[in-house]
């Protein structure tokens, strides 16, 4: 296990690509120490920024451990493919950026863009998340492809736009843009979701256990179905399982609880 620390407060955003278990693995402490990191716009070793502490052992996937404030601190795990992080403390944006595999956990907060074009294994979040979870770049359309993201508190907006596959499962509520521009994959929101949940959406499942401002024009009711299925899971409903956006397709669909929103004008009409 390596241990990380900051050795003083960060005043300007850090660029952390190279605190991934592939970067740690088969390393020394000292090289380690040297890997580079961004400052701001100044190149620095780790060393420099954080103290370094390791448990001596022959792992075959790397654990890092980190402890104290990482707002700051963006791209921690980027692209890695195994080994686990453990973030004992809030942390900042592109957490897991394009990652393949293993798993991260975040025992505070976590910042924008959890899981940004993920391609496979975990993060749980166990406090709230900012905007764009699982979502693609701007201007491209290749979101999270695959792996599971968990928070357990609150999201921000448009959580898994442009997502292809792959889990996201919110505890809480999120805001406005749920599944916006979805193509594959289920996204699960345990609480109240915003506006225009699945806007533009072309494949893919949305599940809504709270309550819905509304359903957008664009959505069919297809009927009432008891339960929802996420991964192995089965959800109990009741729910509306809406078709759309026709104004893309007719392969998204929209699970909205019946008991939670019985302000919804819902009229019976299947899809020809």
């Amino acid at each position: 296990m390596i241990i990380l620390s900051p050795k003083y407060s960060f005043s300007v955003p850090i660029d952390a690509e190279s605190i991934t278990p592939d970067a740690f693995l088969g390393k020394s402490v000292g090289e380690v120490s040297s890997l580079p990191i961004w400052e701001g716009n100044r190149r620095r070793a780790l060393g420099e920024l954080f103290k370094i502490e390791c448990d001596e052992g022959n792992e075959e996937a790397v654990t890092i451990r980190m402890i104290g404030d990482f707002a700051k601190v963006k791209r921690i795990g980027a692209r890695m493919s195994c080994g686990l992080i453990v973030i004992e403390g809030s942390v900042g944006m592109r957490l897991g950026e394009g990652m393949r595999g293993g798993e991260i956990t975040v025992k505070g907060d976590a910042d924008s863009w959890v899981g940004m074009m993920m391609k496979g294994g975990r993060i749980e979040v166990s406090g709230n998340a900012g905007d764009y979870i699982g979502s693609s770049y701007r201007g491209s359309i290749k979101g999270m492809k695959d792996g599971a993201i968990v928070v357990r508190g609150n999201a921000g907006v448009e959580a898994g736009c442009f997502m292809n596959g792959g889990l996201i499962r919110v505890g809480g509520k999120a805001e406005q843009f749920v599944g916006m521009h979805m193509r594959g994959g289920t996204i699960l929101i345990e609480g109240d979701a915003g506006e225009r949940v699945g806007a533009e959406m072309v494949g893919g499942t949305v599940i809504v256990l709270g309550q819905v401002p509304s359903v957008l024009p664009g959505f069919i009711v297809d009927g009432v179905r008891t339960r929802a299925r996420v991964g192995e899971e089965r959800v109990n409903g009741p729910f509306y399982l809406f078709k759309g956006d026709v104004a893309e397709s007719w392969n998204g669909s929209l699970y909205v609880s019946v008991d939670r929103n019985p302000h919804l004008k819902v009229y019976e009409s299947k899809i020809a």
